[in-house]
């Protein structure tokens, strides 16, 4: 595991001592699409319910984006309430809160590479809103249009470790492997996604996939609505719906 961490630092350290290229806002280039901000300031709010087999969770949460420097560094802050109706409980709570930074070392043309790595607090008021541990989240996108810029393929890898948080909760080890392809059509996109998901504490498979229609209401005003299914031996949920609205400064 010391030996994964020193090659992602590694690999990190070597690719940011390059100059970023092509970061002009005006650009048509991929992480300026709807649901990939780096250049604007974004508020998210958006709310997820999420059927298991005992019971219900629904998340409304709060997203804001804010980009830094050259505007190839971006601030990502996450604050999610929780509600669970389940056999054992039916409440209200702060979830697990979260920061990340995301960096563009290439961006050129029709194609780009992004960084990120977040990180979540053990800040749940409740241990079934959250894990229970603090988790970093480093993660690597690959972004590219296709078709004369009518569609665009975003893929990405996430390792999610925990490394601090309560001994009575599970280790988080998961590897996910996301693949999303946008089609816009005048002010409206619609998007398929599938990710595989393997958590090695359980050494099973939480993958899922969802698709998605938005459309662009004002300017600087955006909605979406994606329907999701979760598949995989150790699946965290059977089915969910998520609807959002994305406000751009």
């Amino acid at each position: 595991m010391i030996k994964l961490y020193l090659l992602c630092i590694f690999i990190f350290l070597g690719i940011t001592t390059s100059k970023a290229q092509g970061t002009e806002v005006e650009e048509k280039i991929p992480f300026t699409e709807p649901r990939f901000r780096y250049y604007l300031q974004t508020l998210l709010f958006f709310n997820e319910y999420l059927d298991t087999d005992n019971g219900s969770f629904n998340t409304t949460q709060v997203r804001g984006l804010l980009p830094i420097g050259s505007k190839a560094w971006n601030l990502r802050f996450d604050l999610p309430l929780i509600s669970a109706n389940t056999n054992e409980q039916n409440k209200t709570g702060l979830g697990d809160v979260g920061m990340g930074i995301s960096y563009i070392p290439f961006m050129k043309n029709n194609q780009g590479i992004a960084l990120r790595t977040r990180v979540y607090a053990n800040s749940a008021v409740d241990p079934a809103f959250g894990s229970g541990k603090w988790v970093v989240m480093p993660a690597f996108f690959y972004g590219r249009y296709l078709n004369s810029k009518k569609n665009l393929w975003i893929s990405s890898f996430e390792y999610q470790q925990s490394f601090a948080g309560s001994s009575e909760r599970n280790d988080i080890s998961i590897a996910v492997f996301e693949s999303v392809l946008f089609h816009f059509f005048g002010k409206n996109w619609i998007a398929g996604d599938v990710a595989l998901r393997y958590n090695s504490t359980l050494s099973g498979y939480q993958n899922n996939a969802y698709v998605e229609y938005g459309r662009r209401i004002t300017p600087t005003n955006l909605v979406y609505i994606h329907p999701s299914v979760a598949f995989g031996g150790d699946k965290t949920y059977n089915y969910g719906i998520e609807a959002g609205v994305l406000i751009l400064f």
